[in-house]
């Protein structure tokens, strides 16, 4: 299943960085400090949903800019693992410092998200550059759903810590949940306890990256030579001249563009569902968590599943599959007034999700040249990191001139989703060998 001379303790290695960077998009960004931010850091004021969009989209401008050339020197210089390095020790300290960020304190608040953001997604890129080392490619979508399904486990550990120091200090599980989970329903807290409660948070989330995340670097090895031609100054040169071959059938271009648009949708999903589930279902903080970790379950066997059917179906069908399912999500979440539904289009969502973004991670290694892989996921990160500027800004902007109508902001989200669809149907996938990227 793995290239020869490849190791399965690598392959776990890689997995878990996956395991690990997983709790920080989990916890951070879609369960806890979302909705803390906006509550509370901002104070529920008008524009503070407009705000949290408006702190990452910085951030993911950054990471824009900066993924194709650091794509592109660790292609240059074998430095993929030393950027690993770089990457996880600033999101984890960046996490931990979260800890601290108390009611009104949003600009220290907005910094640390920068920082801790632009770390987690330069190392989720760099990463992923990893798969062709290590699978060959008739594998490569069984190995990526292996590898995303491990992952999702990882945010799944880092909410049941996070669930469980909630419990600790005595927040409110609504009955439908408490009924569920068989677990007491304490009274509401607030206030001091509500800091405490997303610092220690914080916290746990930065000490299991550290925990899993590092040692695997020490396993992890650089099977892909250095590669003088890559030439780092030129990516961006490169990448420019990639987009203007999208016209003439540029295979990796034009999927690249696909994930661009549908991802606009998956971002949104991802860093506004707590925000949602607070301020129109009106879950209270552990509700939200054991949402988000129930998803996180359904993620994760849509990875897997996917991942076991998508080497068979071929990327188009599977990725169209996925979508499918993103737009009924839409549909069910906009229209929902219940628990129950809300529950629904959550597990929807979390099998889309899963099956998407594995799936193009697979795809787009399936149609990247083997001694550009760093590189080409740099691109990948430019195309997720503009989506991730785009769709949650437009939720916000959607959000704040309606009058904070989070319903139409989600429907509206659809159109993403699509958009992305119709994108995917038009990629000639059957031009399975990549095309050479143009060189600086």
């Amino acid at each position: 299943m793995l290239k020869p001379g490849v190791q399965r303790r690598e392959f776990w290695a890689w997995a878990s960085l996956d395991f690990a960077n997983s709790g920080y998009t989990t916890v951070v960004l879609t369960a806890v400090f979302n909705a803390y931010f906006v509550a509370v850091v901002m104070q529920d004021a008008a524009h503070a949903t407009l705000a949290w969009t408006l702190v990452l989209s910085v951030s993911y401008l950054l990471v824009m800019v900066t993924a194709p050339w650091l794509g592109a020197w660790a292609d240059q210089y074998q430095a993929k693992r030393k950027l690993l390095w770089l990457a996880s020790l600033a999101c984890i300290f960046a996490t931990a410092l979260l800890a601290g960020v108390g009611q009104g304190q949003w600009l220290w608040a907005a910094a640390l998200l920068v920082v801790s953001n632009l770390a987690y997604a330069s190392h989720q890129d760099l990463a992923a550059g990893y798969l062709s080392e290590l699978a060959p490619k008739e594998k490569l979508g069984r190995l990526s759903g292996y590898g995303w399904a491990w992952g999702y486990l990882g945010g799944l550990l880092s909410l049941v810590m996070a669930l469980a120091w909630v419990q600790f200090l005595g927040l409110e599980l609504s009955p439908f949940i408490a009924q569920a989970l068989g677990l007491p329903n304490p009274v509401t807290d607030q206030g001091l306890a509500t800091e405490w409660a997303v610092g220690g948070a914080m916290l746990l989330t930065a000490f299991l990256f550290a925990l899993v995340g590092l040692p695997a670097l020490l396993v992890l090895k650089d099977h892909q030579p250095a590669q003088p031609q890559a030439q780092w100054r030129g990516a961006w040169h490169r990448l420019v001249q990639g987009w203007s071959g999208l016209a003439h059938g540029q295979p990796l271009r034009q999927l690249l563009v696909c994930i661009a648009v549908y991802q606009s949708g998956v971002a949104t999903v991802i860093t506004l569902a707590a925000i949602y589930a607070q301020q129109v279902m009106g879950f209270s903080m552990a509700q939200t968590i054991v949402l988000v970790l129930v998803v996180n379950v359904t993620a994760s066997l849509g990875a897997l599943l996917f991942g076991l059917v998508q080497d068979r179906l071929g990327h188009k069908r599977s990725l169209a599959l996925s979508l499918v399912l993103w737009i009924l999500m839409v549909l069910v979440a906009a229209f929902s007034t219940t628990e129950p539904g809300f529950w629904l289009a959550a597990n929807l969502a979390g099998l889309a999700m899963g099956a998407s973004q594995s799936g193009a991670r697979a795809a787009v290694a399936a149609l990247s040249e083997p001694d550009r892989q760093a590189e080409s996921f740099g691109y990948w990160g430019v195309a997720v990191n503009l989506a991730s500027v785009c769709g949650p800004l437009c939720y916000g902007l959607t959000s704040w001139l309606s009058g904070n109508n989070h319903r139409l902001a989600i429907a509206l989200t659809g159109l993403f989703f699509i958009a992305g669809l119709i994108l995917l149907l038009r990629i000639p996938f059957s031009q399975a060998d990549a095309r050479p990227m143009p060189q600086a």
